[in-house]
């Protein structure tokens, strides 16, 4: 093992994360357990705050492969907590061909940090909403088309924002051309991700500041836009205290006619989405927590045929959100395609025993 500090030579296909928080963890773990079938070097992955409370998640992902990196001013307070940093901060990220910012602020260091590492064969991916500001805004199965060989810094959208661009594309795209006229839509989400401490006391509701209502259907918008699509689309949300699962209630009015048969048969062959026949996101969530990997599932969306009601035009139902398992599935993909080009595809066949058909 390298002692800190030493001048390493860099593998050719190096994913650094940073941030171990509710995306970070995961992420890092899963790229760990599958770098053989990713075809993946090295997985390095970078921890900000020397907290004790923290030394088990960070030794699990040491033992699970990946190397841990920190800046060289904490060094000491790591390894005062019985932890062995293997790489600096600098060093990790100069050593990355795929970046992965997993931090709430990665925006801020796109050009300070991010830009000057930007050699043409780098990439960069950062997590949620930040239109305009980071990069390309990409979810698995709706707008591979619009990713460029150029384009090296790539924004993975929200959970919600998998989850209702998936309705869209399963509904209102079965012909490849867009047969959606009006889409409405309420996130109902959870108060705070599970392990989290905070909890919401009552529903909080968030405010339409947004041309399309909440950043919801505004970054949605803005995936579809990138394949030429202006669609009519707006959201409202609000949080309830629960740690369980999102919930979105739709309703999306087409250009033609659909009948309930025909919709389910959508949703059922739509290759990231699942159906259920369950009403509550608890056995929802518990299904993933029993057979999904870090206790999720990866499906962009889970929806519950009993809560459809199709009428002429009209589509109305409920689709439960896997939290973040979607958003990891997009990181993943773009880690292959990142590294392996053109057979991304291929490497991502070893997470297929992980999407669901049904829950």
């Amino acid at each position: 093992m390298p002692s800190p500090g030493a001048a390493l030579t860099a593998p050719g296909k190096v994913v650094h994360v940073v941030g171990t928080g509710t995306i970070g963890e995961p992420l890092v773990g899963l790229l760990a357990q599958h770098k053989r079938e990713l075809g993946i070097d090295e997985v390095t992955f970078y921890k900000h705050s020397p907290k004790v409370e923290h030394r088990p998640l960070v030794n699990a992902l040491v033992k699970k492969g990946a190397r841990l990196a920190v800046a060289e001013e904490k060094r000491k307070e790591f390894e005062t907590l019985g932890l062995r940093p293997e790489l600096g901060a600098a060093e990790a990220l100069e050593r990355a061909r795929v970046v992965i910012d997993c931090t709430p602020g990665e925006e801020n260091l796109k050009d300070t940090v991010y830009r000057k590492l930007d050699d043409g064969q780098r990439w960069f991916l950062a997590q949620g909403g930040q239109e305009g500001t980071w990069g390309t805004p990409y979810a698995l199965g709706i707008n591979e088309d619009a990713l460029t060989a150029d384009d090296r810094f790539v924004q993975v959208v929200s959970c919600n924002t998998h989850n209702i661009s998936a309705l869209i594309k399963a509904l209102a795209f079965q012909d490849g051309r867009n047969s959606l006229e009006e889409g409405r839509f309420v996130c109902i989400r959870r108060g705070s991700d599970v392990g989290e401490e905070k909890v919401a006391a009552a529903p909080v509701l968030d405010k339409h500041k947004e041309s399309h209502g909440t950043h919801h259907a505004t970054d949605v918008h803005a995936v579809f836009k990138t394949l030429g699509e202006d669609l009519n689309i707006y959201s409202s949300a609000l949080k309830l205290n629960t740690q369980f699962m999102h919930t979105i209630w739709f309703d999306l009015k087409l250009k033609h006619e659909v009948t309930k048969d025909s919709v389910a048969k959508a949703l059922r062959e739509h290759p990231y989405l699942a159906v259920t026949e369950k009403k509550s996101t608890a056995p929802v969530f518990a299904f993933g927590r029993e057979y999904g990997p870090y206790g999720r599932i990866l499906n962009q969306g889970v929806v519950s045929l009993p809560s459809l009601a199709v009428k002429g035009r009209e589509v109305v139902g409920f689709c439960f959100t896997p939290q973040d398992g979607n958003v990891l599935l997009t990181n993943i993909a773009l880690v292959a395609r990142a590294l392996h080009g053109g057979a991304w595809r291929e490497r991502m066949k070893a997470f297929e025993p992980y999407l669901f058909r049904e829950v």
